[in-house]
């Protein structure tokens, strides 16, 4: 069988995409012909040299809009064309709505603009594809739609259907997950088949033309043309089954687009599905892990080689890792060889923020450039809410300890949790100054409901789900019934704090971003002192000592977040000596607290400042003063 499997916008364009190069292995591995086509890659070529898109128009849907789903909008006139809905849907979203709606969200003119345009430009795009795939038509077309691929994909596979009624169209991927694949089939009947859940066994076994009502998951018409939804697999894959993907063909196809010159190409990969805290401790806001909770990972030697080998095969050393969750054991395995090994990879891993400090030192040793810890919050209170598993001060550590083992931190702060209250927010925002030398959060924002969260399938804790998303209902001409079961965004009634201290967490956020490039504390000990070296705009001294037994004492026990008890029973002089210890750090801007423990925030003296570039003068423009840290703490000491 001859298949062409589609990768449409808003696909990310650095990355290839990890499910249909899974995809092409296993069906390559039955005997069939694949290709894996990047269309969204041919609609950059395409926009770029007919209007001028750019990497910051591309990035607007494919990233920044998601909860908007200004993507999605943009292709439906594509899809429905532009007539009025039929009677009976979904209550009518008319343009001037939508707009409205993305404004309200922070959209600017320029945005707005984009967006309109885009969509008179979708239907173009897509007949120019389908008329190449018409052109010789394959015998099955298939879809992976996550995010802002629906409509995209939908538009290709309708007209697709039009042209060539014998090409059978197939949809996969995170939007097909549950219910929202059914829904998929149930209203699109040029979808000829919805594969939900892992498709390494359900792909093939759809493929080898047996009986389709034993395919666990799949969707698919009987000879009527009625929708029929297999029950999904309880059983998650093994982690021998999760297969090493193929990318052939995606680097040389970058290579040839004009997003050559706008983005680094990376290699994505995964070590593990699911979740070992979820299954524990499912987040209480978070929907990532859809219907698969259950976590596996590859055996840690299986994964090593397919680093390696991918790694080697395409010439790459920016590594993307998409698990969920750090697999625990990958420490002394994976890692622990990466670090020995004579290579220079640059990874990426989501982990859990209670680390230690020798493991963010292994993470940096192995090649982990970037983290993705999942802090969100700085306040216990909130983070309990949350179900997280850790304090406000264990996140400021991971956030400290990270910067000194010289690895980059992403995360966001997001706010909005039933039971939050403006304390939890407030305490926060007075000692943010303190935090600008450390990796700001990219930004501050109510959380979303998302389907799978215990927020979506448990009211009880607080949100009544209401109805989908406005989004959704300015895209799809579906009737609401329906539109609950396709979407994956959801609102309810807000919870939490109100606008007014949103806005000013949102502003101070604002302020981090623009001072760490110029904030830094460090310390280092030499000469039986511990010299500070400070350049946050918030505190007015260079340099500090500690020379004091007391003092040094304390510092280093506030490595570790302490209450002032628990700091008394272990520092020289008891009880007295706390107070004025806590008082003298506070003023110097050393600590950050969270009800009852403290932490002291400076980051191990490595010339860390050298890896910061200040992107708005330039992405070559390193701090002033750069590489003069260890100089200045020299001074400081004396030697001999």
């Amino acid at each position: 069988m001859r298949i062409v499997l589609l990768h449409m916008p808003w696909g990310a364009i650095d990355v290839p995409s990890l499910a249909l190069g899974i995809l092409h292995t296993a069906a390559a591995r039955a005997g069939h012909e694949v290709e894996v086509r990047y269309a969204n890659l041919d609609f950059v070529d395409w926009a770029a040299e007919t209007v001028g898109f750019g990497v910051d128009d591309y990035e607007y849907f494919s990233e920044k809009s998601y909860f908007q789903g200004a993507g999605d909008w943009a292709f439906a006139g594509a899809l429905y064309g532009d007539d009025e809905p039929a009677p009976g849907f979904a209550e009518s979203a008319d343009a001037e709505g939508y707009f409205e709606y993305l404004a309200t969200n922070g959209a600017s003119e320029q945005e707005m603009a984009l967006t309109r345009a885009t969509r008179e430009l979708a239907p173009v795009f897509i007949a120019r594809l389908v008329e190449e795939l018409a052109a010789d038509p394959p015998d099955l077309v298939g879809f992976t739609t996550t995010f802002q691929q629906n409509t995209a994909s939908l538009a290709a596979a309708r007209l697709l259907k039009q042209r060539c009624p014998q090409v059978r169209t197939v949809f996969g991927g995170a939007n097909c997950d549950g219910p929202q694949g059914a829904a998929l089939h149930r209203n699109f009947p040029f979808l000829d088949y919805v594969v939900r859940g892992e498709g390494e066994a359900a792909f093939p076994a759809l493929l080898a033309g047996g009986d389709l009502a034993d395919v666990p998951g799949l969707c698919w018409r009987d000879g009527s043309g009625t929708s029929t939804a297999n029950e999904m697999s309880r059983r998650p894959l093994p982690p021998a089954a999760i297969l090493t993907p193929r990318y052939d063909g995606f680097y040389e196809r970058l290579d040839a687009s004009v997003a050559a010159g706008w983005v680094d190409p990376k290699l994505v990969l995964e070590g593990s599905r699911g979740c070992w805290w979820g299954e524990k401790h499912h987040c209480t806001f978070c929907g990532l892990n859809g219907s698969s909770m259950e976590f596996r990972s590859k055996p840690p030697a299986d994964f090593l080689a397919e680093v390696l080998t991918l790694a080697e095969r395409h010439q790459l050393l920016d590594v993307y890792v998409v698990d969920n969750i750090l697999d625990m054991g990958y420490f002394d395995t994976v890692l622990k060889s990466l670090a020995e090994l004579p290579v220079d990879l640059r990874l990426h891993f989501e982990i859990k923020a209670n680390l230690r400090r020798h493991q963010f030192q292994l993470l940096g040793d192995s090649g982990a450039a970037q983290v993705q810890p999942g802090i969100e919050n700085l306040s216990t209170r909130v983070l309990r809410i949350m179900d997280k598993g850790v304090t406000g001060c264990q996140n400021v550590r991971a956030l400290r300890d990270a910067q000194s083992a010289g690895v980059s931190v992403t995360w966001n702060y997001l706010y909005g949790f039933p039971g939050e209250q403006p304390d939890d927010y407030e305490s926060v925002i007075r000692q943010l100054p303190v935090l600008h030398h450390l990796d700001p959060p990219t930004g501050a924002g109510r959380i979303a409901i998302e389907r799978f969260s215990p927020y979506f399938d448990r009211p009880e804790l607080g949100f009544a789900i209401t109805r989908p998303a406005f989004q959704y209902r300015a895209t799809y001409r579906l009737p609401e019934s329906e539109l609950n079961q396709l979407a994956y965004v959801f609102t309810a009634p807000p919870r939490g704090i109100g606008g007014e201290l949103a806005e000013r967490l949102g502003e101070a956020v604002d302020t981090w971003l623009a001072r760490f490039p110029d904030s830094r504390l460090t310390y280092r000990e030499a000469g039986g002192r511990i010299v500070l070296v400070n350049t946050r705009p918030g505190y007015d001294w260079r340099v500090a000592e500690l020379t004091d037994p007391v003092e040094i004492a304390a510092f280093r026990l506030l490595g570790q977040p302490r209450s002032p008890a628990a700091l008394a029973a272990k520092l020289p002089g008891g009880a007295a000596a706390v107070a004025p210890v806590l008082e003298r750090f506070t003023a110097l801007g050393l600590l950050f607290h969270d009800g009852d423990s403290y932490l002291q925030v400076a980051v191990e003296s490595d010339n860390q400042v050298l890896m910061r570039m200040r992107h708005r003068h330039g992405p070559a423009a390193v701090l002033p003063g750069a590489g003069t840290e260890t100089e200045e703490v020299l001074d400081a000491v004396p030697i001999g």
